[in-house]
This record gives structure tokens, sequence and C-alpha cells, in this order.
């Protein structure tokens, strides 16, 4: 596990934007750290899904999340922002909180002001928020809990009303937040990102997913608001459409032929480079050899 945190709390002032791709677990996550991507987002949405095969609606736990998060970042080389959803509570959670994903060495968290159990806007109908002042509290909270400096607070609003977001994300911003994260619906064009930067004061965190309207912006317009910009899912999306076509021919099939499948397959050898395979035979020899 490297410490990234100094490193990344001096890009986003006025680096170059830090792209990430999503994890769900150990092996998604070591897939994008052997990438040409900066670093590592561990999508909430996508551990719910890998972990407990349901919606990303806070049923999984502040454990299970950090068990997550703890071995992915000890597994990797890049840095890793990790989605702390609601803060898993009140002011005196949020503290607890900060202080469990700050000890797996994750560089930041991202906390929403919904109600928790809270429903992931990429999905969700509704998404009930807090009292800006309750929102505001916890922010807070979250900034007065950790102890490096340099762990970054990502704090994001789901109210829907653009003027309101504004309004909130500036409040978070004055409490002490580090970035600011948006979500698809609430705005509709590059011009609100560039706004909501500016009043603010602080750079943005964005989350690109096909099929929503951010994912059109071009790399110029991302990195000229965006400190973090992320593709939550594609992991996660990718991994369920190669199973599900790979599945539905094998089943169809039936037979001893596991070749020309719709979606392609890695082969042993490149699977076990991708594991360290070699690297964990040469340690047992080693080890072998002194007894």
């Amino acid at each position: 596990m490297k410490n990234h945190r100094k490193a990344v709390r001096q890009r986003i002032q006025s680096g170059p934007t830090l792209w990430m791709a999503g994890a769900q677990d150990a092996l998604s996550a070591l897939l994008v750290d052997q990438s040409d991507f900066d670093g590592i987002f561990t999508t909430g949405f996508g551990i719910s899904a890998a972990l407990l095969g349901q919606p990303d609606v806070e049923i999984y736990t502040l454990t299970e999340n950090v068990a997550v998060v703890d071995r992915i970042v000890n597994l990797v080389n890049k840095p890793v922002f990790a989605d702390a959803d609601t803060g898993y509570g009140n002011v005196i959670n949020m503290a607890r909180t900060v202080r469990e994903f700050e000890k797996t060495g994750a560089v930041a968290i991202q906390l929403e002001d919904q109600f928790s159990p809270k429903r992931c806007p990429a999905a969700a109908s509704t998404m009930p928020v807090i009292p800006v002042r309750d929102a505001v509290a916890k922010i807070k909270a979250a900034v007065d809990a950790r102890t490096d400096p340099d762990f970054l607070i990502v704090a994001r609003t789901d109210v829907l009303d653009p003027s309101e977001a504004i309004d909130r994300c500036a409040q978070y911003a004055e409490a002490g937040a580090d970035l600011i994260q948006p979500i698809s619906r609430t705005f509709s064009r590059y011009e609100d990102l560039v706004k909501l930067k500016e009043v603010t004061g602080r750079r943005l965190s964005l989350q690109l997913m096909q099929g929503l309207w951010m994912a059109d912006l071009t790399r110029e317009q991302v990195e000229s608001v965006a400190a973090f910009a992320t593709y939550p899912l594609v992991t996660l999306m990718s991994t369920v459409h190669a199973l599900q076509e790979n599945l539905r021919v094998l089943a169809d099939r039936r037979g001893g032929d596991i070749g020309n499948l719709p979606c392609g397959q890695t082969t042993m050898p490149a699977f076990k480079d991708v594991i360290g395979w070699k690297a964990i035979e040469e340690r047992q020899a080693h080890y072998e050899m002194m007894t």
C-alpha cells in the first residue's frame, strides 16, 4: 500500500484531472490498477451488487464497505477514492465512518446528503435528502474527524433543483469539503458545471455514466472543471454483459466446446499474469529452499 494522499491533495489544487474507473471487488480493482487509469473508485452501487447481489439502497453496512475498500487499497498501487454513501448515520456515526475509511489508506471518500438508507440516483426514481443544516453539520463532522489533513472529503448533493444544489454545495465547501460532486440529473449543461465550480470555489468530482448527458462532455470540458473524473460502473456493467452473453450461448450449446463465445475470454497464462501467479510461486520456492 502506498500513501498517495499528499500528492493527490496537491494535484486537486491545480494539477491535472485524476481519471479513474470504478471497481466493485478486489479483482476489478486489480484490473483497473493494471490499466492506464490514474486511480480506482470503489463504487457502492457495484459493491452492493457484487457482495450481496442487491440494489444500492444501503443494504450493505459500513463494516462490509470498509472491508472491501481495505482489501482493494492493500492490493493496488494507485490511489483509491471510496464511496462512503451517507456516512451511515448522524454526525456521531460520520466521525467513525471517516476514521474507518481513513485507516484503509484510501485517499478520499464521497459523502452524499440523502436520508439513510439512501437510493442510488442513477437508478432510483426519488432520492429524499436531509435538511441542509443537517447536511452541513455532517460535512463539518467529517472534516473534524479526519486525523490526516490530506485525506479528502468529497461532498455530493442529490437535490434535483439546480439553484438549491448550487446553494447546498456552496455551504458544503464552506464547511470544509475539498471537492464538490453533482449528479447528472440535477444539471443539464456544461455551463452549469462551470457555474457550480465558480460559486463553490472548488473543483468538481464528476461521475461519467452511459446514457447520461455528462458522458457527452469532451475531455477538455471535463478537465476544465473536474479534479476527479470517474467511470464508476464500467467494470460492473462490462462484467454483467459478458457473463450474460457467454452463459446464454453455453447453456444453449451444452457441449464440450467452450470457444467461439460472443465475448472473448482471457487465456489461463494471461490470467495467471494478472493475479501474480509467478510471483507467488517464486516466493514459495525461495522459502522452501531455505529449509
